[in-house]
């Protein structure tokens, strides 16, 4: 009996590993072909392997009452890679799971269903314009936002990296800048090839041609010399924050936006995407894409406010360390930072709560927040401490986040855990802008307090990337768009 239930366990096994192995090249080549990006129940399935499938689809079974099947979800792709399909992100989970457990279908074929679910999208042609894109240096988020714009590469990718601006040109500059790109102590390494062109002073990465361009001042660079025209420039330096500042990427010849990322001084508009990207206009040449916990805290705020109402409160922030401390102690302009960074308990001011209002006006003059930096490379924690305008309990601020991470307009920023073991670096590679630990969250009476995950960098810089597709009009269609 045990052997025949061992044999029936690794034939389970290997019978989705299967099906995940045939879904691997039809979902490279739809995207690359047809830039149309899937996911599972908001799991992102671009770039994913083998085992990101299968626990994919094995996550579903925590929140829905059947399990989703590998089988399932292949049998819709099959069909999809045959169709005729304009650019979208399209929830392959959510799609097979109507199909076969909530009979969305009605009975009928599959192709059929995935015309009616997908009638925007089937048949039209992709109007979109590639934009030029340059990153305006290369540290710890260029560098990341570089390894996710390469790994959109292909025929149909719209948004072109095409150069990176950094200080130096000394000798032996462009291999370094490459070792940087290709390994990363946080990260890991860089998932494809890189290689130097010293002739042309470029990168080569997975088919992309990268010009490396040295200058002192963005007024000083001529992009049009290098091919590139209407670039939106994103300014990771966080050297200038208020528009006199950034004005000067767009004396360059060839520059037409900037996207700053980091919480921009002034009238600059401060965007977080999936709560206010709609402010964006086609007029608007400087953005911000405000700050990594900024976009943590705002998603999560705005969707309890809507749904409970927010009378006040205070947000903590425990954050990683930054490149702004020091190692070992020495001399800071600022408070308390100039003490080794990783030996200590930093306390140091925040300004995102009252940067939440910049994004959703309705909390100005809520939110009090303070920080503390602690002793770990990357991953943060922001605690929400509310009062809200009526009781609420736990499990109803569990259930409804549960719900906005899967079925909402919120569902790329907000992500969910019911993991009792996670700890930080359980979330580095979170492309999401925050993850709700719904084991730790408290309520009593009309208060709440929730524990928010985020990856400081990777998760920002995705949202970075949403608002730079804002920027350049290449926004595409979710679908399914029915709703839990």
């Amino acid at each position: 009996m045990n052997q025949q239930y061992e044999q029936a366990l690794l034939n389970s096994w290997q019978e989705r590993q299967e099906y995940a192995e045939q879904m691997l090249p039809v979902l490279g080549k739809l995207y690359r072909d047809k830039a149309v990006e899937f996911t599972i129940f908001g799991k992102p399935l671009l770039g994913a392997s083998v085992i990101d499938i299968i626990k994919a689809h094995r996550s579903v079974r925590l929140y829905r009452a059947e399990k989703l099947k590998l089988r399932y979800s292949w049998s819709l792709l099959e069909v999809l890679s045959k169709m005729d399909l304009a650019p979208a992100k399209i929830d392959l989970g959510k799609l097979a799971y109507g199909y076969y457990h909530e009979d969305k279908g009605q009975g009928g074929d599959i192709q059929a269903y995935l015309e009616k679910e997908l009638v925007s999208i089937v048949g039209n042609e992709d109007s979109h314009a590639p934009q030029d894109v340059v990153l305006y240096g290369f540290g710890r988020i260029g560098r990341l936002l570089a390894r996710l714009l390469i790994n959109r590469q292909g025929k149909s990718n719209k948004l072109r990296l095409r150069a990176i601006v950094v200080r130096g040109g000394k000798d032996g500059d462009l291999e370094k800048r490459a070792s940087l790109l290709r390994r990363d102590s946080v990260h890991g390494p860089f998932n494809g090839s890189i290689t130097v062109d010293k002739e042309r002073s470029a990168l080569k990465a997975n088919g992309a041609f990268i010009q490396v361009i040295y200058a002192d001042k963005p007024e000083d660079v001529d992009y049009t010399q290098y091919g590139i025209d209407n670039a939106l420039v994103i300014d990771n330096t966080g050297a200038w924050r208020d528009e006199a500042g950034l004005k000067r990427h767009l004396q360059s010849k060839g520059a037409a936006k900037v996207l700053l990322t980091a919480p921009g001084k002034g009238d600059i508009k401060n965007i977080v995407y999936g709560v206010n990207q709609d402010d964006i206009l086609d007029s608007d040449v400087i953005m911000s894409a405000a700050s990594c916990t900024t976009n943590a805290i705002t998603p999560v705020l705005k969707a309890l406010d809507e749904k409970f109402g927010i009378v006040n409160g205070h947000v903590e922030t425990v954050h990683s360390y930054t490149n702004d401390q020091n190692l070992i102690d020495n001399y800071h302009k600022a408070d308390r930072r100039g003490r080794s960074a990783p030996m200590n308990m930093v306390i140091t001011e925040t300004g995102a709560a009252k940067a939440v209002a910049k994004a959703y006006p309705k909390l100005k003059g809520k939110l009090t927040g303070n920080a503390i930096r602690v002793p770990t490379p990357n991953v943060s924690m922001a605690i929400l401490n509310l009062n809200m305008k009526q009781e609420v309990s736990k499990e109803e601020i569990n259930s409804y986040l549960r719900e906005m991470s899967m079925f909402s307009d919120l569902q790329d920023q907000i992500d969910y855990t019911a993991s009792t073991e996670i700890v930080s670096t359980d979330l580095v590679g979170s492309r999401a802008a925050c993850v709700v630990d719904s084991q730790a969250t408290i309520t009593s009476g009309d208060r709440a307090t929730m524990y928010l995950w985020y990856d400081n960098e990777y998760g920002y810089s995705c949202q970075v990337v949403r608002v730079a597709l804002k920027m350049a009009g290449l926004t595409f269609e979710s679908l399914p768009q029915w709703q839990s």
